[in-house]
């Protein structure tokens, strides 16, 4: 399960960095920074939520 669970994690914040660099090819910054943003804090959420079923 912890696998499984970093893995995730790790493609989400994956994903959401090439949707970054997208935009940042595209001079989209301050789309690329919400992007990362929504990723930080999805991600942050997934980590905190096993986090609670793990105890």
């Amino acid at each position: 399960m912890v696998e499984i669970m970093y893995r995730k994690m790790y493609t989400q914040l994956f994903n959401a960095m090439t949707d970054a660099l997208e935009r940042m090819a595209d001079a989209e910054y301050i789309d690329a920074e919400a992007i990362l943003k929504k990723a930080q804090c999805e991600t942050e959420q997934t980590f905190l939520l096993w986090e609670e079923h793990r105890e």
